[in-house]
């Protein structure tokens, strides 16, 4: 089984968008066994909170199901030897990561878009507003990372 973590900064946009677009994927293709995903946030900011309501819009808007009870939650140093992959949505979580989880010997903690083969950041939703390019983002990396 593969076990991802999607990493953005407060939890609560971007890498919950990750973690229920992934998870719709994997369920299309019949993978739901193959693949257990979650997400959490570099910062303490938001901890507790539930999805931003137009991260849920877009998501609905897409057909793609979400958990109503996800909560924001913070990144720890075990979720190193948890997860396969740690994928951040951009350059500052991966700065950020390195307080929590300093070091990376197996090579686990990835930018997200790096799997489309550019090293961009995942346009932020929190202050563009533009959730439909978060998800557009979001799905053309998902989609390269199954393949």
């Amino acid at each position: 089984m593969k076990r991802i973590l999607f990493v953005c900064h407060g939890n609560i946009c971007r890498s919950p968008m990750a973690e229920f677009i992934l998870k719709a994927l994997v369920k299309v293709r019949g993978l739901e066994n193959d693949y257990y995903i979650e997400s959490a946030a570099v910062s303490t900011e938001e901890i507790g909170n539930p999805i931003y309501p137009p991260a849920k819009r877009c998501l609905s808007q897409h057909g793609v199901p979400f958990d109503q009870a996800k909560k924001a939650r913070q990144v720890t140093r075990a979720d190193y030897t948890r997860f396969d992959r740690i994928i951040c949505m951009d350059a500052s979580n991966l700065r950020l990561i390195r307080r929590i989880i300093p070091d990376d010997p197996d090579g686990k903690i990835h930018l997200m878009m790096s799997y489309t083969g550019v090293g961009r950041d995942v346009a932020d939703p929190w202050y563009t507003g533009d959730f439909e390019q978060t998800f557009q983002d979001i799905l053309e990396a998902s989609e390269a990372m199954l393949r």
